[in-house]
This record gives structure tokens, sequence and C-alpha cells, in this order.
């Protein structure tokens, strides 16, 4: 569980040198947030591991980044399955979202307003700037404890267990955003909005929402709002400043309307979700009629109704609706009918019609190797991890080709990059050990493991030394 993580985070922090000199480098912030993401990413129950929402989501939030004049920090948004209003930002620039909100959000600038306000507080360094003047003590306590406040605030007996009852108040006020903050990522992020194409008026629009549901229920008002303080002030600031603005009238994405569809189709239980999209298409009340038609064909898989979803889906596909979700859930749809072959073509044109797409080469890997086509599988893997040399699902999937293939000593180096980008070094270094073991790699593939091995181990005694 999440809650169980600070210790392992705290380990993995970086050197923050003299205790005079405690603000956070960006180096530093960016290693103490990868540490947390990475604990997130294996540990927590609820990051949603789904490679077209996080997808759609990362290509909103660099869309915005692009205007931010902070282009050359990396960022990275991931989700969580948690119903609650919230998003928070971790130092160095992972910014994480709750499906709650995704779903909350009455249009898709609405949800980029809140982006585009959690943007703005990693580039101005807010978090850093807040326990800039604490002890090194303090700070490292503290920032190995922030992931249970950031990630599982919606969860109070997570959190207290996470916590000793003495620091949780204090680093909860630690960790909200002063006033003077939230008003400069308010600005700068109407700023971001209006550069990046969308509609200023989404980020009035939805925190009022937010401020009235805080008002309506005060005991157990949106998590957002615990810690990024809402005041009537704000709101006004944010009304006038909006209203000096031109009217832009922005529709929303078809893959915004997908994602909603899909995170409504996978909530409770598989039949309720059914009669739900059932009810919305026969009824027609629907602000998009093909992410109804794809939502219904997406609950229908949790039923196993292949059939019935191809026919749904087929509805939606009736309205030209152009997005690689269409096209990888209609190849799903044909592999688990039995037609690889058909599911590979759907595959092979979206790959050249999406060749960003993340999701549609891992489906279109699966697909080769449910096919048994490991050769193909293998070329397509090898190229694909050139260009994403971090990418742990297509490392793992390139793995699992080589084990079916036999080639021992690929497959244990291979995994053994999964690791390094999960920050398991250990565990990478014993996959390089039975990668050397196997000899039944060739010359050069022997070299390169010794290399990569000698790598590891220098980068982790220099890790030992500095812990």
């Amino acid at each position: 569980m999440l809650a169980l993580a600070p210790a392992a985070v705290a380990e993995g922090l970086p050197d923050l040198g003299d205790v005079a000199q405690v603000d956070l480098s960006p180096q530093a912030e960016k290693q103490i947030g990868a540490s947390i993401f990475r604990d997130i990413r294996l540990r927590e129950a609820s990051y949603l591991d789904d490679p077209e929402i996080t997808g759609y989501l990362n290509r909103l939030g660099m869309r915005l980044v692009a205007h931010s004049g902070e282009a050359r920090q990396d960022f990275q948004f991931f989700v969580l399955r948690d119903s609650t209003l919230n998003a928070f930002a971790m130092p160095g620039g992972y910014i994480g979202v709750h499906t709650g909100l995704i779903a909350a959000a009455q249009s898709e600038s609405e949800l980029a307003s809140v982006i585009a306000h959690e943007i703005s507080h990693v580039t101005q360094h807010h978090l850093a700037r807040m326990v800039g003047k604490q002890s090194q003590a303090q700070l490292v306590s503290m920032l190995a404890l922030a992931v249970a406040v950031l990630a599982a605030r919606s969860n109070s007996e997570l959190a207290t267990g996470a916590m000793m009852a003495g620091q949780a108040a204090g680093l909860q006020s630690q960790l909200n955003y002063s006033r003077d903050f939230e008003r400069e990522a308010d600005r700068l992020g109407i700023n971001l909005l209006e550069n990046s194409g969308y509609d200023i008026r989404g980020m009035g629009s939805f925190f009022e929402r937010l401020q009235n549901f805080g008002r309506l229920y005060e005991n157990n008002a949106p998590v957002y709002l615990r810690t990024h303080p809402l005041t009537t002030e704000r709101i006004a600031d944010m009304g006038n400043r909006i209203s000096q603005r031109p009217y832009r009238q922005v529709p929303d994405s078809l893959d915004f309307l997908l994602v909603r569809a899909k995170l409504k189709a996978q909530e409770d239980d598989a039949r309720e979700a059914v009669t739900h999209f059932a009810s919305l298409v026969k009824e027609r009340k629907f602000s998009s009629e093909p992410a109804a038609y794809y939502g219904y064909a997406v609950a229908l898989t949790r039923l196993k109704d292949w059939a019935g979803a191809e026919r749904e889906l087929g509805q939606a596909r009736r309205f030209k609706a152009a997005s690689p979700m269409v096209e990888t859930l209609a190849a799903e749809l044909r592999r688990q009918q039995g037609d690889a072959d058909g599911a590979f073509r759907l595959l092979r044109a979206a790959a050249q019609r999406y060749p960003q797409e993340r999701a549609v080469s891992y489906a279109l890997m699966e697909t080769l190797l449910g096919a048994g086509r490991l050769d193909e599988a293998q070329q397509l893997g090898v190229a694909d991890v050139q260009l994403y040399p971090s990418d742990t699902r297509m490392l793992g999937l390139l793995a699992k080709t080589y084990a079916l293939l036999g080639k021992v000593a690929r497959q244990h180096r291979t995994q053994a990059e999964v690791y390094v980008a999960n920050g398991q070094l250990l565990a990478a270094i014993e996959q390089l050990q039975f990668a050397q073991q196997a000899r039944d790699g060739d010359f050069y593939d022997q070299a390169q493991i010794d290399a990569r091995l000698r790598e590891l181990k220098r980068q982790q005694a220099e890790e030992m030394r500095r812990r």
C-alpha cells in the first residue's frame, strides 16, 4: 500500500547538502519526484495503468507545458482510480489526476484548467519554496511522508497510518499552498489555457463548482480544496481576469469524450454499466453519440459479449470517429473472436496513422505474441525500445518475446532494463548475472551484458555511499 512507502522513498532521496543550503535544486526536485512516482507506480493499488487514458492526459498536459516557458523541463502526468475530486503536483514535474476529477469536468477546458494550475505550481517551484526554510531533518521527513498525503489524501485511515499523529497536522499544513502561491498559479494557469487554445472560462466555472460543492458539504469538501485553499477573493480575481479576455468557444476533443466514456464504462458493476449506456443510446441522452456507443462497447467487453461490443463500436465508427482508442478496441474485439489477422491489419493501419500512440504499439506487440509471430514481435520491440528506452511495458513485452524465442541471455538483459527504469538496481544486477550465466548470446551480446553490469554495480556503490 502507498501508505507504507515513505520509508523506501526516504532511502532514495538525494543528498541535500549543508543544512544552511536546503533550497531544492531542480535536479534534487526531479530525483525526489521520480522516487515518489516510482513508488506510486509499483505499490499504489489505485494507480491506473491504462496507456490510452495516460496517453491522453499526457498529450493534454504537454500541450499546456509547451506554452509555459518551461519546455526543457520534463513533465509526466498519471492517473489514480479514485472517485474524489483531486489533482496534485509533485516535485520535478510529476502531476497526478484522480479519475473523479476527470469525470467531474464538464468540458475539456475545465480539465485543462486544473492541470494548467498544477503545471504552474511546478514551474514556479512552489513546493520547493514551501520547504526551503525547513531544517534538513524536517525536509527529509516531510518529503518522505509527502507521498502518503499527496496520493492518499482521500483515505484518512491510510494517511493516519502513514504519519504519527503529531506530524500529520503539521505536514498537512505545510503542504497546503499559500494564498499567494494559489493566486500566482491562477494567473499563470489562465495564461496557459489561453495560449494553448482552451476556453479560459473553464477555470472560473470549475473552481466555482468546487466552491459551491464545498459549501453544500462542508464536512466532505472536495479533496482538492484541502490543499488548494479556495477563497471568494480568488474566485473574484479569476472572474475579473477572465472577463477582460475575448470569448472563445472551444469544442471538446473526441479523445476527451472517449476517455470519460471509458472511465464510466469501467465503474461499478459491469451489468449496471451496460444498462447505463444502453439507456443513453436508447433515450438519446448524450453529449456525444460516438462516445456513448464507444462506452457501450467498452461496458459490453466486461461481460465478454464480444459480438455485441463490436456491434455497438460499429455504430460509433459510423460517425467517422477518428481516434486510436476506437482502433485498439476494434482490434481487441477481432482478436477475442479469433481473428488475429484482422486485428493485426487494424493495428498496422492505426500505427501508420498514429505513430506516436503507445497503446497502439503495445496492442500490436500483444497481438503478434498471441498469434505466435515471434520474429515480427522481436523486430517491432527492438525498434520500439530504441526510440523509448525507458518504456517498462514495451521492455517487458520484448523480454517475454525473447523468452518465447529461447533467447535467455537477451531475455534477462532486457528484463534488467525494466528494473533499472523502476529504480530497482539490485534486481537489475541479478538479471544481468543470469544473462552472463546463460551463455547463449554471441560475443557482442556478452560484451554489452558485461559492460552494463559493471555500470550498474558502480551506480549501486555510488548510491550506497550517498546513503
